[in-house]
């Protein structure tokens, strides 16, 4: 007599339960790519932003980009260091790893991600689809095929102001 195989369904919370890990474990290691903890978020507003990050427009969608960044603040003061970045509304501001500083568009031009920079590589990462960008604002890898727009940045003389405009 041949043994007939049995089948149950189990629904994928409860999979995940037989594996020793909840949902919303999983859930946490999946999207703890999605976050950056020293990037500095600021409202995309004309005027002082709600952290005080930033004075002027820094939201590409409400026309030019002009906006300046106190680099003597404890939110901007890491972008004295090669390799550190701040998000400030619509852009993001980075201290590149030859010491120059660079404002791109902080949207992805694939999927509207946020970019972080990554001084190993000298690049902008979008870490939703694994987009890269130049620090010219060209597409370094796909799946982005679009430019992010670039900003021109000036360091003031004291080299405690940045002003970024486009």
């Amino acid at each position: 007599m041949a043994h007939q195989p049995t089948t149950t369904s189990i629904n994928r919370a409860a999979f995940l339960r037989s594996l020793g890990m909840s949902a919303a474990a999983l859930s946490a290691l999946y999207f703890q790519g999605c976050t950056k903890s020293d990037s500095v978020v600021a409202d995309p507003t004309d005027g002082t932003d709600s952290a005080g990050v930033a004075v002027g427009n820094t939201n590409p969608g409400t026309g030019k980009i002009d906006f300046t960044l106190d680099l003597t603040r404890p939110e901007n003061a890491k972008l004295k260091t090669a390799g550190q970045f701040v998000t400030v509304g619509g852009v993001v501001v980075a201290n590149t790893k030859n010491g120059t500083y660079v404002a791109i568009s902080n949207e992805c031009t694939h999927d509207g991600g946020p970019l972080w920079y990554r001084i190993s590589q000298d690049d902008f990462r979008c870490p939703w689809h694994g987009g890269l960008f130049n620090t010219d604002g060209s597409v370094k890898m796909a799946p982005p095929r679009t430019a992010e727009q670039l900003y021109k940045t000036t360091l003031s003389t004291d080299k405690n102001t940045l002003y970024v405009t486009g």
